[in-house]
């Protein structure tokens, strides 16, 4: 075996490489059909070009750089837009609904739809007694006035104006006795159903109806004048206790003013004979032309207030 079968280990002789011609030192080939030296060997493998339709896939898998530390990343103008528009959309979409709703409310009342045509019947005969009755007080208060600026027949206008209106005053305050049409309203039955506070909802109902001056009495005769401090306890064995004295039932009150108008207006679907009735008692109202409320109230003596003169 030669030497150079021994410098391979292979036991075959090196393969000799071809030399390339060249001229002299920092000239290029001379020969026509020399390559370009900055052209790869032909030898040498040759990559295949990228193709340009897989471009985007990898252009779509490159992942995108994460931000720097510190930086703020901000959101697309199209992320952006989409945020506002849905925004927008969930308030109008809520605020058509508020609308619906309230429409829907207003236009409904379960209450007047669930009542009989006698009740809306009665309930409408209530307004229009009220409504005239407001229309009478301004006519006597306007005809009041003129009598007052008409010279000497005002003074004496003045002078019986006053009168009037203390009377008025002292049966309001409940210092002054009373008669007139009105009615005679009783409740009896249990001590639940006719309790302090079915009362004094009865007696705000005929306020509100128009009622002038008012007494409650209990079963052994005894009165009390109401007025407007007056108040209402329940006490032990189904007392009453009106303005700290008892009375035992069933109650009676007497009542002044438009018996037709409190007589509805204790009436009204769901108000108080409704109530009382549901807890097992029972409510009678009688009309009467003459109600005479003769029981007094003792007049409140004041420690700091005084007329001015």
């Amino acid at each position: 075996m030669s030497e150079e079968h021994r410098e391979t280990g292979t036991g075959w002789p090196r393969p000799v490489e071809p030399e390339r011609p060249s001229g002299p030192a920092g000239e290029p080939d001379p020969r026509p059909d020399a390559p370009d030296p900055d052209e790869l060997s032909p030898l040498a493998p040759v990559e295949p070009a990228p193709d340009e339709s897989s471009e985007p896939a990898e252009r779509e898998a490159v992942p995108e750089s994460e931000p720097e530390p510190g930086a703020v990343a901000r959101p697309s103008r199209s992320r952006r837009f989409s945020s506002a528009g849905l925004m927008i959309a969930v308030l109008l979409a809520l605020l058509g609904f508020t609308l619906v709703v309230q429409l829907k409310t207003t236009s409904t009342d379960p209450t007047l739809a669930a009542t009989r045509e006698e009740d809306l019947v009665r309930i409408s005969s209530d307004l229009d007694s009220r409504e005239r009755r407001l229309r009478q007080d301004i006519d006597a208060l306007e005809e009041s006035q003129r009598q007052l600026r008409s010279g000497e027949q005002g003074r004496q206008a003045a002078l019986e104006e006053a009168t009037r209106r203390a009377d008025e005053l002292g049966i309001l305050a409940g210092t002054l006795p009373a008669v007139g049409p009105g009615l005679e309203v009783r409740f009896s039955g249990p001590a639940k159903a006719v309790s302090s506070t079915r009362i004094l909802d009865a007696v705000q109902e005929l306020r509100g109806a128009g009622a002038e001056a008012m007494q409650i009495q209990g079963a052994d005769g005894s009165a009390v004048r109401i007025i407007a401090s007056t108040y209402f306890v329940d006490g032990a064995d189904g007392v009453l206790v009106v303005d700290g004295r008892r009375l035992t039932g069933p109650f009676t009150i007497m009542v002044i003013g438009d018996p037709a108008t409190m007589r509805t207006a204790l009436n009204i679907p769901g108000g108080v004979v409704a109530s009382v009735r549901d807890g097992g008692g029972n409510v009678t109202s009688e009309d009467r032309e003459v109600v005479e409320v003769s029981q007094l109230h003792a007049p409140i003596k004041l420690d700091h207030a005084r007329p001015v003169s």
